[in-house]
């Protein structure tokens, strides 16, 4: 049997919208419905996050590798980090991975596009820097690890994936522990209409124009570069959304400055280096 098509690349805001709000009904049932609805009630969420977040960008680039399980696993017990940071792309067949990349050229022993493999193929990948050499999870594997348990944050870089995404997290009872990260708003728009957490990242130039007060409505989380001027995180800070958050800080300085012009959230690669955490462990 041939692979299947991949879906047509999105060509405008609308098309993106369109797509996220067809319906989930078209989609094969998420894996065990309700399966995560108990962990989630009983776990962290984003409403009881601290007053001031500390997320482990890409599960602490700098202290493991990237995207990995082991290393997501040693940011979650180590304590540093409330939220655990994951890009996700989708495979050819719709699977759902962990890879930041578009290709796997740099953080893996592969080579080429993601897009182009399969769940099968996908088995057969491993990372860079893990010993012994692991697979990348999927991002079916990262909710069913640590879904409930601590908060989560998706950034959707396929934005035709965002159905398929909404569909697992909703399947498992964790919308009130995941957040859905993308640079687009008209994606933003689209995951809160899915009924899903939003998040918002935008550059340093991005924010010289915007006007952030204009969505938050739907955005739960504002994700604003550090090296943005003094105006414009203040600009963001008094935007009326509830949450914004400075990345990617890697600095004390950077941090400290970020903290004083009111963020209340730091994204770093770094994590226990920030927080000065020890090995405090979580189950």
């Amino acid at each position: 049997m041939a692979p299947p098509t991949p879906p047509a690349p999105l060509t405008s805001p609308a098309a993106l919208i369109a797509l996220a709000l067809a319906g989930l009904a078209a989609l094969l049932p998420p894996p065990q419905w309700g399966a995560g609805q108990e962990r989630a009630a009983a776990g962290v969420t984003i409403d009881t996050l601290p007053r001031l977040v500390y997320t482990a960008h890409r599960g602490g680039a700098l202290e493991s590798p990237e995207n990995s399980m082991s290393g997501l696993t040693a940011a979650y017990r180590g304590g540093a980090a409330s939220v655990l940071d994951v890009d996700v792309r989708m495979l050819r067949d719709g699977t759902l991975v962990a890879m930041h990349d578009s290709t796997l050229d740099r953080t893996t022993f592969s080579r080429g596009p993601v897009r182009e493999l399969d769940a099968r193929q996908w088995r057969e990948v491993r990372l860079r820097g893990t010993r012994p050499a692991e697979r990348p999870p999927t991002l079916a594997e990262v909710l069913d690890r640590f879904g409930g348990r601590v908060v989560l944050m998706l950034e959707a870089k396929d934005p035709r994936s965002l159905e398929r995404l909404a569909a697992m997290v909703h399947g498992r009872g964790l919308t009130a522990s995941v957040l859905v990260n993308s640079r687009h708003p008209e994606v933003a728009r689209a995951a809160h209409a899915l009924g899903l957490r939003a998040q918002l990242w935008r550059s340093a130039r991005q924010l010289r124009t915007d006007d952030p007060s204009r969505w938050r409505t739907y955005v739960d989380v504002l994700d604003v570069d550090h090296r943005a001027r003094d105006e414009d995180l203040r600009r963001a800070v008094r935007s009326g959304i509830a949450r914004v958050w400075a990345h990617t800080v890697n600095t004390e300085q950077d941090r400290d400055r970020a903290l004083r012009l009111g963020c209340d959230g730091i994204i770093t690669d770094a994590p226990r280096r920030l927080t000065g955490a020890g090995g405090r462990a979580r189950g």
